[in-house]
């Protein structure tokens, strides 16, 4: 047994891991509540200008349309995914891409204050991984037969 099957057997159980685990599971789908809600209704995630490489980035992102709606939606279904216990593991999984393409954006366009809360959405979906590492191990040992 490695180190982090220990530390997962020794953590899984525990309750206050396990709050801890659905409190960044909520945590996770509140954070994608409001932008997905915008996204799918159609409206402007941000007011600032297109002079500003935030507003520009969003602005053409809001141009696009139904990408703009398909986005909002992807939001809003990994963050219900993430609250029904069934579908949480699938719903960290499909996190994981869209956090890491937020948490690249922000950091590129110099998106003031947002690579730190992005930077922690990131970390929060890691952990929910980690939480279902005996699921993420099968996966991988299938996909590179181990």
């Amino acid at each position: 047994m490695t180190s982090v099957e220990k530390l997962h057997n020794q953590i899984y159980n525990k309750r206050l891991f396990v709050l801890f685990t659905w409190g960044m599971r909520i945590l996770l789908f509140l954070a994608f509540l409001p932008s997905g809600l915008k996204k799918l209704l159609g409206e402007r995630f941000t007011l600032l200008g297109i002079e500003t490489p935030v507003g520009f980035f969003f602005e053409g992102l809001y141009r696009t349309g139904f990408y703009w709606n398909f986005l909002g939606f992807m939001q809003l279904l990994v963050g219900v995914l993430l609250l029904i216990p069934r579908t949480s593991f699938f719903g960290a999984m499909l996190y994981l891409p869209i956090i890491i393409n937020i948490f690249i954006i922000v950091v590129s366009i110099n998106f003031t204050g947002t690579p730190i809360i992005a930077g922690l959405m990131l970390l929060a979906n890691i952990y929910l991984l980690f939480w279902d590492y005996k699921k993420l191990k099968q996966i991988v040992s299938i996909i590179f037969g181990k």
